[in-house]
């Protein structure tokens, strides 16, 4: 494990270093670079240890040999409120060099991101007025944050990804991101909530096709499509058990995407860190 993280750490770092461009930077130089912070990041996402004073403190003896400076609390979560953006950009990077995002089929849905769980807590929170109240059918019940949207390959690699309130209109968000990130000649697979003639014309008329399970009250088309839904179900499992997706603890917007855009892009690194050592293999 130690031997398989270090390895992973060390080529998402060459990975990033190079893709992304370079700061320009006045005054004196931070003690770490962008690229390692992230990777440290990233480090604290796969460690699953979501405390980041707690991480930073068993990172310095875990990580040491690959980080020679390990920022305090307060400078590292600055810092990554405010790389955001490069966050974000570094996962689509990574995932156009997987092999997988030239699959044809891509996998549409949206999983909740709470951020409250009392009213006095939605009222005093920063978040008040961007976040809305939203129903999770899966668990059946409400919750007051975000719904985050994610198309993905059928290996689950983050392709496009949308954070919006959890009272959205789940079709019109899905558009807006289709509308980015689909390419023609595309199969999307959606559930139940993405059916309406005008979302399958938008799908159409950027040339790919929508595939989701037949209503009650339809002809039959598709099927259930149990199977290929669960490829995604699976995903989102993978980002709220093992990457921490609900306890992220954003408090404030750029808090949030940045805490959220850091477990997508662990899980992009492991999944292109995986291709690369298959192919290795073979």
């Amino acid at each position: 494990m130690s031997a398989d993280l270090d390895a992973l750490l060390t080529c998402l770092y060459v990975l990033v270093d190079d893709l992304l461009p370079a700061r320009r930077l006045f005054g004196r130089p931070p003690r770490i670079s962008d690229s390692e912070l992230i990777c440290l990041a990233v480090a604290q996402v796969l460690l699953d240890c979501p405390n980041e004073s707690r991480f930073l403190r068993f990172a310095t003896q875990r990580l040491g040999h690959l980080f020679p400076y390990i920022p305090g609390q307060s400078g590292f979560n600055k810092r990554l409120r405010v790389l955001a953006p490069q966050l974000v950009q570094t996962i689509t990077l990574l995932a156009r060099l997987s092999p997988s995002f030239c699959d044809r089929l891509r996998l549409l849905d949206s999983t909740p991101v709470p951020c409250a769980a009392s009213r006095e807590t939605v009222r005093r929170s920063a978040l008040a007025g961007l976040g809305g109240y939203g129903y999770c059918r899966s668990h059946s019940r409400w919750f007051w944050g975000f719904r985050l949207y994610l198309l993905c390959a059928p290996d689950g690699l983050p392709v496009g990804i949308e954070l919006a309130p959890a009272n959205a209109p789940e079709r019109v968000v899905a558009a807006e991101l289709l509308k980015r990130v689909l390419e023609p000649g595309q199969i999307v697979i959606g559930d139940k909530g993405f059916a309406g003639s005008a979302f399958e014309q938008l799908v159409n008329s950027l040339g790919a096709t929508l595939v989701r399970p037949d209503r009650h009250d339809e002809s039959v088309r598709f099927g259930s499509l149990g199977g290929i839904r669960q490829w995604i179900e699976s995903t989102f499992d993978t980002l709220k058990d093992q990457l921490s997706l609900e306890r992220q603890g954003g408090r404030i917007l750029t808090g949030l995407v940045s805490r959220i855009a850091r477990r997508l892009l662990a899980l992009t690194a492991v999944l292109l860190h995986n291709w690369h050592l298959t192919a290795y293999d073979h």
